[in-house]
């Protein structure tokens, strides 16, 4: 009598298998979590500089030359309210903080006293906004996080 060999799986082999795909999907995910990140920076800097250039040109066609003014809480919404929806457009559409809350959450403005010097501002990978940023007379960008992305005419970001 020949004995027949099982041509199955046991219980403990597939219990391995699915351990090492646990380990794997685990070691995986914070990768492309991070993956996500760098691209979301690459993105705002990208339209960071896209908005700087687009606050030069409103400058440019404003007789007397002026920055667009903010708003009296400091951050107006720029790229709607100045750069989209008046005339002469200078954006085609409106651009959106990809760290902002609702994903709808432009990108903060602020200009100096002065209305020399101008700061926009991304609230950066942790989320929480980019408001303790300031600009003063003499353009020195000032924040107190380092994630948050901005650009200027004047000096600090």
């Amino acid at each position: 009598m020949s004995m027949m060999k099982n041509k199955g799986f046991t219980i403990l082999e597939i219990l391995v298998v699915l351990a090492v795909l646990a380990i794997l999907i685990g070691m995986a995910v914070p990768r492309i979590k991070g993956m996500q990140d760098q691209g979301s920076i690459t993105k705002v800097k990208s339209e960071l500089k896209s908005l700087q250039t687009a606050l030069e040109s409103y400058r440019i066609n404003r007789n007397p030359n002026a920055y667009p003014p903010a708003s009296k809480e400091n951050k107006a919404s720029i790229t709607a309210t100045t750069l989209v929806l008046t005339s002469p457009q200078i954006l085609s559409s409106i651009m959106y903080d990809p760290f902002g809350a609702t994903g709808t959450t432009e990108y903060r403005y602020l200009l100096s006293s002065n209305g020399t010097y101008y700061v926009v501002a991304s609230n950066g990978p942790d989320g929480k906004g980019a408001s303790d940023i300031t600009i003063d007379d003499a353009g020195a960008v000032v924040k107190s996080t380092t994630d948050d992305i901005c650009v200027t005419n004047g000096s600090g970001c």
